[in-house]
């Protein structure tokens, strides 16, 4: 999720990399024109849906389960420097080195895993840091590291917050997760609707003075478009001061906008063969007021508030004929015409088509209840029925018809009930997919229930 965004077009505000000359063979191959970064990070989101529907859970998420659902086997082999991906036996497989730290070894697999998802992988063997004799190697290792990010810090592993503490308070926090600390800031930074931006640069030139370059930013919600990546750090820099790995520095610089910045860096681990650590960094946007896209309230989803046209999500199971629990059977009661339309509607889709598709039932002049198929059967179950990347289509699908409609959309905490969901990870897919497109979303708590008096309580 780059900072190179233009706002006026939120719908893919995923990743767009203007300032990047993509040169590097392996990723040529892997975009084929399209964007390289929005695509690796596509294709590191779904397997982490796909992971998540299988019940994956954390943390610490161990990446073997993404490798599982590759059916790339990962062994041990103190021989190997950092990690690789081999093809042998007509088969991927990724070797690590087990006396390395919990987190690196972590993120070295999971950036093997990234390797994967390249289409030349198996033309020679990936080890993590890329090679010294490829000038352009670190385009594909980057790439690798922003598909890591997602899959040792996925989407629901933490939650929001308004502000960002400092550096040195995140790098003690990240311990908590044992992750790395390019990962953990990756995640906290897209999770925060204060306007910050964090970025990682890498040197490019290792001779007195040390230069280095941006290789990539990552925006908060509320961050304005800021392009970066490429961008030559100037000398007398924080980030030329962060020369160990957890070295931090802190200062005010003028160099990233007309106006001065407030930057925090600190050292992360080199690419291979390199022995000068990269440097991952925020840039805090002022003071400046933030909110949350997103609104939490105490009512009753039915009851929604406004008076603008309003959608109301509740999430069905793919097996449904009848709205059964929760506010689905409330709204059975309430509105039982728009009951009828979605039987007659869901018998008429195919079992195998259902999952990810969306039934709309006007219900009042300026009143939609969106049913979303996001969950696979019903009854008890080992592993969770929600269908994570199901539920990603269907909001897709309600953020086009919100948009049509120039609609609010009000929903309960989806997922967090008998489907066996995290509701976390179902909030950062309503973040990416409805508040994306500036539709405004309201998620509605029951009131708490008053106490009962207890005898003497106030005597």
């Amino acid at each position: 999720m780059l900072v190179q965004v233009d706002f006026r077009n939120r719908r893919n505000r995923v990743t767009r990399s203007e300032g990047i000359h993509w040169t590097n063979k392996s990723v040529l191959r892997l975009a084929k024109g399209q964007d390289p970064i929005a695509l690796i990070e596509r294709k590191a989101r779904d397997l982490v849906l796909r992971a998540r529907d299988k019940g994956w859970a954390g943390p610490p998420f161990n990446p073997v389960a993404i490798a599982d659902l590759l059916a790339i086997p990962v062994e041990a082999n103190a021989s190997v420097a950092d990690a690789r991906i081999v093809f042998k036996d007509q088969k991927l497989t990724i070797q690590f080195n087990p006396t390395q730290a919990r987190a690196r070894v972590r993120f070295s697999i999971a950036h093997e895993i990234a390797h994967a998802l390249f289409p030349d992988v198996a033309d020679e063997i990936r080890n993590r840091g890329g090679s010294r004799t490829v000038p352009d190697e670190w385009q594909l290792e980057m790439l690798c590291n922003l598909a890591a990010a997602e899959f040792v810090m996925p989407m629901g592993s933490m939650p929001s917050s308004e502000r960002l503490p400092t550096i040195e308070e995140l790098m003690t926090k990240r311990k908590e997760f044992d992750v790395s600390a390019e990962a953990f800031l990756i995640r906290t930074t897209k999770m925060t609707t204060e306007p910050v931006v964090m970025f990682c640069a890498s040197a490019i030139l290792e001779k007195e003075p040390i230069r280095y370059r941006v290789d990539y930013t990552v925006p908060s919600k509320s961050a304005p478009d800021f392009k970066l990546a490429s961008t030559l750090v100037p000398l007398g820099s924080a980030v030329h001061s962060c020369s160990a790995i957890g070295y931090t520095e802190k200062k005010h610089e003028a160099w990233l906008s007309h106006e001065s910045l407030a930057v925090e860096c600190v050292g992360i681990p080199a690419y291979l063969g390199t022995r000068v650590p990269r440097v991952a960094g925020i840039i805090r946007f002022g003071k400046s007021e933030a909110h949350d896209a997103i609104k939490f309230i105490h009512g009753d989803v039915l009851d929604p508030s406004g008076t603008n046209t309003k959608v109301i999500c509740q999430l069905v199971n793919d097996r449904a004929r009848f709205w059964g629990g929760g506010v689905a059977k409330s709204a059975a009661r309430k509105y039982p015409t728009a009951q009828r339309q979605f039987s007659e509607w869901i018998v008429g889709v195919p079992r195998n088509q259902r999952l990810g598709s969306v039934h709309f039932a006007k219900v009042e002049d300026s009143l939609f209840i969106a049913s979303l198929v996001g969950q696979e059967g019903f009854g008890d179950s080992p592993s969770p029925r929600i269908r994570y990347a199901a539920l990603e289509r269907c909001f897709e699908q309600i953020s086009d018809f919100a948009s049509e409609k120039v609609a609010s959309v009000h929903m309960p905490r989806l997922g967090a009930g008998q489907s066996g969901g995290q509701w976390e990870t179902v909030e950062e897919i309503v973040r990416s997919t409805l508040v994306t497109d500036d539709v405004p979303v309201t998620i509605y708590d029951l009131p708490p229930r008053k106490q009962s008096s207890a005898p003497g309580l106030f005597e």
